[in-house]
């Protein structure tokens, strides 16, 4: 049966800021890929029905895994969601992230839902794969510089 995780975080930025990493494809392919990972955005059309395509890459073994999917809603600075399915056939099923961004007093809250993650990835390695994606989120989008 499929899996769903459930994110937290606060960072110290803007929500318009947030919502343009998802949605720009160098960010995307700057902060996304987990540690050991490289990502190569092959189509972004950032409105409801527009497609979105992109490959990993594990830097040790060069092996790339494909995925993508449609953006289902997009509610400038506030929330996006989106489909997901990767390539291989032994990964079935479609995903459905959500994420919900909100201002607060030190910047901005986000919560993300990952639904439909396909039984042969166990939900820890999802976790510890978006914990460093949002590392590398955090140090794309709280830099202030003039």
């Amino acid at each position: 049966m499929p899996n769903t995780i459930r994110l937290h975080r606060v960072l110290t930025t803007t929500p318009d800021k947030v919502y343009r990493a998802f949605l720009e494809a160098d960010a995307l392919a700057r902060w996304l890929p987990p540690n050991g990972f490289t990502c190569r955005v092959e189509a972004l059309e950032p409105r409801v029905g527009g497609v979105h395509r992109a490959s990993f890459t594990n830097f040790g073994t060069g092996q790339t895994h494909h995925f993508g999917g449609e953006y289902l809603e997009l509610v400038p600075n506030e929330r996006l969601r989106y489909s997901d399915r990767f390539d291989d056939p032994a990964l079935p099923g479609e995903m459905q992230v959500t994420v919900t961004l909100r201002p607060v007093s030190v910047g901005t809250e986000i919560h993300i839902v990952q639904e439909g993650i396909p039984d042969l990835i166990p939900p820890e390695a999802c976790y510890l794969g978006w914990q460093e994606s949002l590392q590398h989120l955090a140090r794309l989008v709280e830099p202030n510089i003039p």
